[in-house]
Formats: structure tokens, C-alpha cells, sequence
């Protein structure tokens, strides 16, 4: 099983995605629960969640709530799993998505995830967007307070700028570990934050991985029919699903790069966690870059 670091904490290469638990179109709990436990069984060690994975205006933590039930209901060992949380965005309950990232709003936001996750310390939290009507490095330097207080043991950012994660890393200095942006194999205009993390030893975490990667049977390697991409070709001759091969493309990107895809059922976790044993050749890599999914 292949590791990778966030901080100085090694974590299985692929995390878990658990935003689809608990918004629009989320399975009932039971499945929810049994998605948490087939990562466990995969080997993952890292569950991303935030305060805003929700769906109606009166469930705001209700992604957190989920996944600390998961664990205290996991019959193994849960002590080496990290969960990631995040704060300052919101969900009015109509769909749309808010954000608020002024110091006492963050504070606030972390002790409340840290009471719901049951937990002294967050091991990991996230300051979930920039908000464009608070200086950058106040809200940062929440994050900063957070870390002093002990209330948080490691902080990171998300859908962040290179100049940006520069001037996190000036305020944080080593609390800073982590920058999460969408990448992915159809979305890659991170690549300079990326290769910033990377220098700067921090982990990058694409969200959305899986974006423009279309779905396909994940009960088995995908048919002839179904391929229309690289991606599908080349899963089709290993015998895999397009996703895996996507996941693969990603760790080979960078060391720092540790994705973190959605699931909302036991097969979609299994199946992403395969990607972490899978071994892609140069020459498939070259191909990989160099397309983009149609």
C-alpha cells in the first residue's frame, strides 16, 4: 500500500472524498457508513469532510457527524486514520454555496467541527475558500490562532492562488501542510500551485479528480463500447476502470500529490483504492498527459 505525507503524518496515497455522503442525491446512512468502512478495509487513511457537506440549512456539520459515527461503529483499528475537515464556506439550504472567512467565523467554525468530530485537535483543518471581502491574511491568520490555541494540530487551504499559498506558508510557516485545488486529468490549471506545493513541502490534494473521466462499470474492466479516451484504452488493456488509470496518472504527477475522489457507495472507494497498487508504464503516461478526455 503506498503512503504518502501530509505534515509529518504518512497517510495511505488516495483518501476519500466524503462530500457525496451528505448533499443533494446522498445515499440513506447505512450505505454511507458501509462507503466509510470499505475505505477502512482498502487501507485509507485519509477522509476529507468539511462543516458545509450538507444539504438543508439545519444539517450544517452533517458530514462530520456521519463520518465520526463511521468510525466509533468500525470494528478495526481507526487510531492511524487523519480526517480533514474545513471551514468558511456555507450552504443556505437552496443549493448555492456561501463563503466567510473572517477570523471569529473560523474559530468558531473549527471548535464547533472539532466538539461534532469528537476530537481535542483537529488533525487536519482546511480553510475551505478565500473570501474576497476579508483580507487574505487575516482570515490566515485564523488559522494561525487556531494552531497557537491547539484547537487544530495542522492547518491547509483551498481553491487558492500561487500567491496566496506564498503568503499562508510567510504566516504559518510549518503549520501550514496541505493546498487543496480541483485537478484533474481535464482540469489542470493548477499546475503552478501544484508545482509550488511541491517545493515548498506541502501536500496538494486535488478535489474532483475524477473530473472528465465519464463513468463506467466498476464491477469489472470496461468494455470495448465504452472506450472513447485514452484513459478508457488503456484501463481496457490493464483491465481496470477508466478511474483507476486517472488516479494513476495523479500520483504520478508529483509525490505531493495525494487525491482525494468522492464515493457514495462501497464499490466507488474500493475501486479508487486499487489505483494505489497500479503501475503505469512511461510510455502510457506520456499518452495520458498528452490527452485530454473527450
Amino acid at each position: 500500500m503506498e503512503h504518502r505525507f501530509i505534515g509529518d503524518t504518512a497517510v495511505s496515497a488516495i483518501g476519500l472524498g466524503a462530500m457525496p455522503l451528505s448533499i443533494e442525491h446522498r445515499p440513506d446512512e447505512a450505505r454511507a457508513i458501509a462507503t466509510v468502512h470499505a475505505a477502512l478495509d482498502a487501507g485509507v487513511t485519509f477522509i476529507d469532510t468539511a462543516d458545509s457537506y450538507h444539504w438543508h440549512a439545519d444539517e450544517v456539520g452533517h458530514n462530520e457527524l456521519l463520518i465520526a459515527r463511521a468510525l466509533a461503529r468500525y470494528g478495526g483499528d481507526t487510531s492511524g486514520v487523519l480526517i480533514a475537515t474545513k471551514g468558511g464556506r456555507g450552504r443556505p439550504g437552496d443549493g448555492s454555496w456561501t463563503v466567510t472567512g473572517t477570523p471569529a467565523h473560523l474559530k468558531r467554525a473549527a471548535e464547533a467541527s472539532a466538539k461534532r468530530l469528537g476530537v481535542e485537535a483537529i488533525g487536519l483543518y482546511q480553510l475551505h475558500k478565500p473570501d474576497p471581502e476579508v483580507p487574505w491574511a487575516e482570515s490566515v491568520g485564523a488559522l494561525r490562532d487556531l494552531l497557537d490555541a491547539g484547537t487544530i494540530r495542522a492547518a491547509g487551504i483551498s481553491n487558492v492562488t500561487v500567491g496566496q499559498i506564498s503568503q499562508a506558508h510567510q504566516i504559518l510557516g510549518d503549520g501550514l501542510v496541505s493546498v487543496q485545488n480541483q485537478y484533474s486529468p481535464a482540469v489542470r490549471e493548477s499546475e503552478p500551485e501544484l508545482r509550488l506545493s511541491a517545493e515548498l513541502g506541502l501536500a496538494f490534494l486535488p478535489w474532483s479528480p475524477l473530473g472528465g473521466i465519464s463513468r463506467s462499470s466498476l464491477d469489472g474492466p470496461s468494455s470495448p463500447s465504452s472506450i472513447g479516451t485514452v484513459y478508457h484504452r488503456i484501463a481496457a488493456e490493464h483491465g481496470v476502470s477508466p478511474q483507476q488509470i486517472a488516479l494513476a496518472w495523479l500520483l504520478s504527477r508529483s509525490p505531493a500529490v495525494l487525491p482525494v475522489p468522492g464515493a457514495s457507495r462501497p464499490t466507488s472507494i474500493t475501486d479508487s483504492a486499487r489505483a494505489m497498487e497500479l503501475k503505469l508504464s512511461q510510455g502510457e503516461l506520456t499518452r495520458l498527459g498528452d490527452a485530454l478526455p473527450g
